[in-house]
């Protein structure tokens, strides 16, 4: 489950700065490489810090796996993907280039979505000297 940050409780408690551990289930429908779909969970670990003017910096990680058809040979296989994620949430921003949040909540949907669709690979192979194979006409 997706966890939400209360901007207003956290200046409340004078946490300006912080982290979030958890995991979620990836959208399957984010993966284009045809015969493959998450096989686990995304592991999310962000740290956030509350600036001055209540905007919120995140940056952190994301690791999931995906499991399928192997993108040159067909053979099954698994590969761990991960990477570096980063944001900046304006409250009630109007910023095309920033996420915005509104009663002082962020929602980190939208975020984890972009950052997972940024991650993923355009196709799984199952080994870097794998080859397609070599298909005669008889």
């Amino acid at each position: 489950m997706v966890p939400k940050l209360d901007v207003r409780k956290a200046n409340a408690e004078k946490k300006y700065a912080g982290d979030l551990s958890f995991t979620f289930e990836a959208d399957p429908t984010l993966v284009e490489i045809p015969y493959v779909s998450p096989s686990s969970p995304v592991e999310a670990k962000l740290h956030y810090e509350i600036l001055e003017d209540d905007s919120v910096e995140i940056a952190g990680s994301l690791a999931f796996s995906l499991k399928g058809s192997c993108s040159r040979c067909l053979k099954e296989t698994e590969q761990r993907v991960s990477g570096n994620v980063e944001a900046y949430f304006v409250p009630d921003g109007e910023s095309g280039e920033d996420y915005s949040y509104s009663n002082g909540v962020i929602d980190f949907g939208e975020f984890l979505r972009d950052s997972l669709i940024f991650l993923m690979p355009s196709r799984l192979v199952c080994s870097v000297t794998c080859v397609a194979p070599d298909y005669k006409e008889d």
